[in-house]
């Protein structure tokens, strides 16, 4: 067993496929570390690697609200709060993250994407110990946060991805309507108008995308 041990994510929202990543790393040492990524406005940016992560629409949720969410969902699963602690992670300015975390822990990682190699080799380049929980491909991650708040959006069940405790908090405080608010204004800053004749002008109207196709009707275009 491991004395210490960190862990890392934005959880925007927080899901069951984060528990598995959270309490498998629990598994393995005797304090776990919980890391905050985007843990401000101040230290939040793009990486090429994950050019969405600065988006309003991907961080609707303050730092404190994230830290009351995982603190009700490690109760939910019975995890003593005398084996974690929750504290902020600026993945993308790395300099500062030897400042927030126990030198000598292990830095637990899974690992599905460019982003997520390049969070590894992050933490490999500063030194710190590391170790792979699994490798899986794209297609076997599962839930995702980004997929949550779509559904949030558009009306969608999403009950059944987060704990209950999650959905209780953000339901209860009416945060879902705030995750909603902003990934609907991403979704409709993303409809743009798409000629489909040689000649036609682009046209935009009430930002929905609309284009003249052959027939000569009026086609909507959604481009993700």
């Amino acid at each position: 067993m491991i004395k210490t041990g960190v862990v890392h994510g934005r959880f925007q929202v927080m899901h069951l496929k984060h528990m598995e990543y959270i309490l498998a790393a629990k598994m393995r040492c005797d304090k776990l570390y919980i890391g905050l990524t985007n843990p401000d406005s101040m230290h939040t940016k793009d990486s090429i690697n994950d050019i969405n992560r600065s988006e309003p629409s991907a961080n609707p949720l303050t730092y404190f609200e994230r830290y009351e969410i995982i603190r009700g969902a490690m109760a939910e699963f019975n995890v003593p709060e005398s084996q974690y602690d929750i504290l902020p992670f600026p993945i993308n300015y790395p300099e500062y993250i030897s400042q927030y975390v126990p030198r000598d822990a292990v830095h637990f990682l899974g690992i599905y994407d460019a982003w997520d190699e390049e969070k590894y080799k992050i933490l490999q380049n500063l030194g710190f110990e590391t170790e792979i929980l699994w490798k899986r491909s794209e297609a076997e991650k599962g839930v995702t946060s980004s997929w949550i708040r779509s559904c949030i959006a558009t009306g969608e069940e999403w009950e059944h991805l987060v704990p209950k405790s999650v959905y209780r908090y953000l339901t209860e405080n009416e945060l879902d309507k705030r995750i909603g608010w902003l990934e609907q204004m991403r979704i409709d800053e993303k409809r743009i108008i798409v000629p489909q004749t040689e000649e036609a002008d682009e046209e935009v109207l009430e930002g929905t995308a609309f284009a003249e196709g052959v027939t000569g009707q009026r086609e909507e275009i959604d481009i993700d």
